[in-house]
């Protein structure tokens, strides 16, 4: 009834604490192994949900009891005592400390070598909670020979000497098991050594495990798809060649379907991932572009209504467009330089989103060509980026005379015409540039104006190219 009830922890609003523990503790002495199983659950159970019985559990000893009785019992009595170990050792380093201290490390570490899969992953789990709470119980974790299966979260040297053990080779193995929450537990494993530096995500790779985590791609559990493309992002974002391997392994083409299935913040590092690799080289931002990753950045943009989603897409998406005009000119094109300057000059935009969106548009504007693209930034943007918009229209239009005929055309001149700038000032100064440039493309010859010629069935209108330069 005890075990049943401690499910619930609305249910643990145990009066005489120490007696229950002790009277649990009887029962794990009784005759009847049933007994004995119920009574190490209930206890597993109440201490999970509990930092206070965790420490009368400790207090009354009867940490070494378990752990001298597990070498001779069943699987059943194994796992809900290891399960036990771990609902102490979660609470805090101390209770992890004791529980070290009463030879747990060693117990747990044989359960690891167990047939039964089950007492496998309690004794995973129990070791990582121990592993997670300090770097000096990370340490006592790797001494006692737990590297093959857990990690530390705390240094790169405990990271490197557990890799050096042959981790991965194992991790390698583990990864095909069938077992959805063992794959879990291995990849996050694999996350936790490829973040911490170059060297140690080279070493994932050169053990040649992609091929058998890109299958996992295809499990049908969400999380374990979303651990595949994290633990990718964790190996692009180190380097341009760890990003290339990425590319080769297809791994552009199932982030993207990735990132089409998923909603919310599943995409998070799909997102993210795409922005790495886009950082590193022209190339790797075009193989993105390529691959339409692009284009689904644009759908998560505005699909997404999440501050934090919408801050790593706008980052990503100045990854792809800052190297070059073609690659700036993919991002104007795809209709995203609105987007970003709405995210940037609204009210109801976080700080964080309005400083990612100003420096992403800011970066693409400096590099792109697309004049079409630019023109709808004439009437919307504050002064500071239409600067760089009318800085881009000079340079273009400087040299590409049909660039002036569809400006004026487009009705652009008359824009720029209705501007309220400065004499002097820099705005004034490129608007005198791009009605410099148009005047240039207008004349031949004979003066008369070649822009306005499509208007017009004769070959050239006759419309003086005074006129024509003051529309």
């Amino acid at each position: 009834m005890v075990a049943d009830l401690s499910i619930n922890s609305e249910n643990m609003k145990v009066h005489q604490k120490e007696k229950m523990i002790s009277q649990l503790r009887l029962f794990m002495l009784d005759e009847d192994p049933s007994i004995q199983h119920n009574a190490v659950l209930a206890l597993g159970r109440l201490v999970e949900h509990s930092e206070e019985l965790a420490r009368i559990v400790v207090k009354k000893d009867i940490l070494h009891q378990l752990i001298w009785s597990i070498p001779s019992q069943t699987h059943h009595y194994k796992k809900a005592t290891v399960f036990v170990l771990h609902a102490v050792a979660k609470h805090s380093p101390e209770l992890s400390q004791a529980v070290v201290d009463s030879g747990g490390l060693d117990i747990l570490v044989s359960c690891l070598g167990a047939v039964d899969p089950e007492v496998k992953e309690a004794a995973a789990w129990a070791l990582a909670y121990i592993a997670q709470q300090n770097t000096m119980l990370s340490q006592a974790v790797v001494d006692a020979g737990a590297a093959s299966l857990l990690l530390s979260l705390h240094t790169n040297d405990l990271d490197r000497e557990e890799v050096n053990t042959g981790t991965i080779a194992l991790l390698k193995q583990m990864i095909r098991s069938p077992d959805v929450k063992l794959k879990k537990q291995v990849l996050f494993t694999l996350i936790q050594i490829s973040k911490h530096s170059v060297e140690l995500a080279e070493m994932v790779i050169a053990a040649y495990i992609l091929p058998d985590v890109m299958i996992c791609l295809q499990d049908p559990d969400e999380y374990v798809k979303k651990d595949v493309i994290t633990l990718m992002w964790e190996v692009v974002k180190h380097s341009a060649q760890l990003s290339q391997v990425i590319v080769n392994c297809d791994g552009l083409v199932e982030v993207v379907d990735y990132l089409d299935k998923s909603r919310g913040s599943m995409r998070l590092p799909g997102i993210m991932m795409l922005g790495y690799v886009a950082s590193h080289s022209e190339n790797l931002a075009m193989a993105v572009i390529l691959s339409k990753g692009l284009q689904q950045l644009a759908i998560c943009l505005s699909e997404e209504d999440e501050d934090h989603i919408k801050e790593a897409t706008v980052w990503s998406i100045g990854q792809i467009g800052h190297h070059t005009p073609e690659h700036a000119n993919a991002v104007a094109t795809a209709g995203l330089l609105p987007k970003l300057l709405q995210f940037y000059t609204g009210a109801s935009s976080l700080e964080d989103l309005r400083l990612k969106s100003k420096k992403a548009l800011k970066n693409i504007l400096l590099k792109c060509t697309h004049l079409p693209s630019l023109e709808p930034l004439l009437s919307k943007a504050p002064s500071n980026i239409l600067n760089h918009v009318l800085g881009q229209f000079s340079k273009v239009m400087h040299h590409d005379s049909e660039a002036c005929q569809e400006f004026v055309m487009s009705g652009g001149l008359s824009k720029i015409q209705e501007m309220d700038a400065e004499p002097g000032s820099a705005q004034r100064k490129l608007i005198n540039s791009i009605k410099s440039c148009i005047q240039e493309a207008s004349a031949n010859p004979s003066g008369k104006c070649r822009i306005l010629k499509k208007f017009h069935r004769q070959p050239l209108c006759d419309v003086p190219l005074q006129v024509c330069s003051s529309i």
